[in-house]
């Protein structure tokens, strides 16, 4: 079953080493960035929806300091690719230069951006899949949570030699949207500023209200999610060929270069075309790329092919989180800050826990929002900008160790930094009571958690910890109690290998029956043991297995078996028990319903409640040997 959903087992031999250059990274490494000048501008004109008509006066004004703050990443990112060519991402970074604090804070908006990443994009896909298909709308969360299933069981499979999959889209969606808006601003000139739309957009309504430094604040800080996706380049700079840094540069040109002019193209369209945001909720929701695109090609072939590929591009966003948050959350394990189980790869050698922590989130949040894009745009660019600032802060301290000779590229870091900060205070302050305050307690919570995790991991560490020379204390071997139901092959075969290693073998069987059948019950047992196991024994001379019967009242295996345990400490103090559980193995997921399993939970309980010289041995029986 597993073969048939998520493909064949991978040895290591087989670890992907193929290199991309800058033609297949972009696709590889910028649809996050891409995909989202669909829902930056939008979210962005949603925030403007008071003014009415009025609100395509000001996109404008709005997205061009987003632009603007694009070119300046752009240049500060470029920074980082030459300081960093293994890999540049803000942990590392931040880890690197600032310490260990920064590197957890850089690491938790790393965890709540790739999260948030997942859901925006799922949800602004389906977004315009029923813009283009309004009977769909009613149906947004149920497509939401089947896109997430669909890029999640891609991922657990691992197929590297996908990449057309995400370039054709990618391509598409350029050349379509690139295209439509060079129409659209060609119309735009030869009429003077006043286009005849295909297809008119709806009417925008009368202001409620008017333009304010709080609400163009708000604006701005929706506007700014459209960056999110810029450090996916300087996250995977090992992925490329040679000349690296050449291909990450000119990768990270193409898709910061595309991304700033669909973000000016869509505000300078939309003013002129009439085009303003609208109620996601309602069933009349034309997302804005769509309004657009029907008032410039009409609702023809064209209008599909390139919502089409907005609806692919959207949904496949989803997949840059998918690869960075488990290679991410790979090196926080092996720094010790995450469970170790993050760090280790699955049989398809992908990082499968952090694949899965990442689609319950995802999911979480969709499920909890609805799938309406506008509800999760509010949480969103806090841990992107976050992540931004780490990044810069950390690139300035780099290049004033490196000494002298980097002025002007620690001069480009320190403006990025300091523009980073500045929009992560405006971001806060004009999204905090909107939704933002839930990222501003997530983020804390996840850096105490790993806090936990690694304080943990520091008490294991020294406790394992072996500075004495190697001695044997204990010359005796265990006293080996074997847990029987009754006698049957199972039974022997524990009972075999018991005896040899150790004289001293005692069978224990519990008692679970109440009433006047319980009596009945352990006198058959003896006297079977006696016939069975003890007579031929002793005719050969060997020293047979005691058998104890143990009163279980409340049916619970390990309390009787550990007050046992207690009463041969008083007697052979010093010396190790041994405790051997029979158990039938399960080859077929029906087997383990038809069973009771009571020996894995008996094989727990002592774990938990057991002293230290408790041994527990699983004896392995396999129906398939008789």
């Amino acid at each position: 079953m597993a073969t048939l959903f998520f493909g064949r087992r991978l040895s290591n031999r087989e670890q992907g080493t193929r290199k991309l250059g800058w033609f297949e990274a972009v696709p590889a490494m910028g649809l996050d960035g891409l995909g989202s000048a669909s829902y930056g501008p939008e979210a962005a004109l949603t925030i403007l929806m008071p003014l009415g008509a009025a609100s395509l006066a000001w996109i404008g004004w709005v997205m061009a300091p987003i632009v603007v703050l694009l070119a300046i990443l752009y240049l500060s990112y470029r920074q980082t690719i030459v300081a960093y060519p293994s890999n540049g991402g803000a942990y590392t970074v931040a880890r690197e230069n600032l310490g260990r604090n920064a590197s957890l804070l850089a690491a938790a908006s790393l965890m709540v951006d790739y999260i948030l990443n997942v859901a925006v994009g799922i949800s602004a896909g389906v977004g315009a899949l029923s813009s283009s298909i309004p009977a769909l709308q009613p149906w947004t969360l149920t497509l939401c949570l089947v896109v997430l299933a669909l890029v999640t069981m891609a991922n657990l499979r691992g197929t590297p030699e996908a990449g057309w999959l995400f370039a054709l889209p990618t391509y598409v969606f350029v050349v379509s949207f690139l295209g439509l808006l060079v129409a659209g601003l060609w119309a735009i000139v030869v009429t003077g500023g006043h286009p005849h739309p295909v297809v008119a957009a709806p009417h925008l309504g009368d202001a409620s209200g008017a333009i304010g430094v709080w609400l163009f604040m708000r604006a701005f800080a929706s506007g700014c999610t459209a960056m999110t996706g810029v450090e996916a380049v300087s996250n995977g700079v090992s992925a490329f060929k040679e000349p690296v840094i050449g291909q990450a540069r000119k990768t990270l040109a193409v898709i910061c270069l595309v991304l700033g002019l669909l973000l000016g193209g869509i505000a300078i369209v939309a003013h002129f075309y009439a085009v303003g945001a609208m109620d996601q909720t309602k069933p009349d929701y034309q997302s804005v790329l769509s309004q657009l695109t029907a008032a410039i090609a009409g609702r023809g072939v064209v209008y599909y092919v390139a919502m089409a590929s907005l609806l692919a591009v959207l949904s496949l966003s989803a997949n840059t989180s998918f690869v960075d948050f488990p290679r991410m959350c790979r090196i926080v394990a092996q720094d010790g800050y995450l469970p170790r189980a993050f760090a280790v790869a699955d049989r398809r050698l992908v990082f499968s826990v952090g694949i899965f922590v990442l689609t319950v989130a995802a999911g979480g949040l969709l499920i909890l929002f609805g799938g309406i894009t506008d509800r999760l745009i509010p949480l969103f660019a806090i841990g992107a900008f976050l992540t931004f600032s780490m990044s810069q802060i950390g690139m300035v301290v780099h290049w004033r160790r490196q000494g002298r000779g980097h002025a002007g590229r620690l001069t480009i870091n320190a403006l990025g930094a300091g523009t980073t900060v500045v929009a992560v205070l405006v971001i806060l302050a004009a999204k905090f009571i909107d939704g933002a305050w839930i990222t501003v307690l997530a983020i804390p919570t996840i850096i105490v958690a790993l806090y936990l995790i690694h304080l943990y991991y520091d008490k294991l560490d020294a406790s394992l910890q072996c500075s004495a020379p190697f001695t044997i204390e204990e010359a005796d071997p265990p006293t080996i109690l074997v847990a029987v139901e009754g006698r049957n092959r199972m039974t022997d075969q524990a009972l075999q290998f018991a005896m040899t290693l150790s004289p001293d073998v005692i069978a224990i069987h519990l008692l679970r029956v109440s009433g006047p059948d319980t009596d009945d019950d352990g006198k058959r047992l003896k006297e079977q043991w006696q016939t069975d196991i003890v007579a031929p024994l002793e005719t050969r001379g060997t020293k047979a297995p005691r058998l104890m019967l143990l009163p279980a009242p409340y049916r619970e295996m390990h309390e009787p078996l550990l007050k046992f345990i207690a009463r041969l400490d008083e007697e052979t103090p010093g010396r190790s028990v041994a405790v051997m559980i029979p158990e039938a193995v399960k080859r077929r997921w029906w087997e383990y319903v038809l069973h009771t399993n009571r020996g894995a939970r008996l094989h727990r309980m002592l774990l938990k409640h057991g002293n230290a010289r408790v041994k527990v041995v699983i004896a392995p029986w396999r129906p398939d040997q008789v």
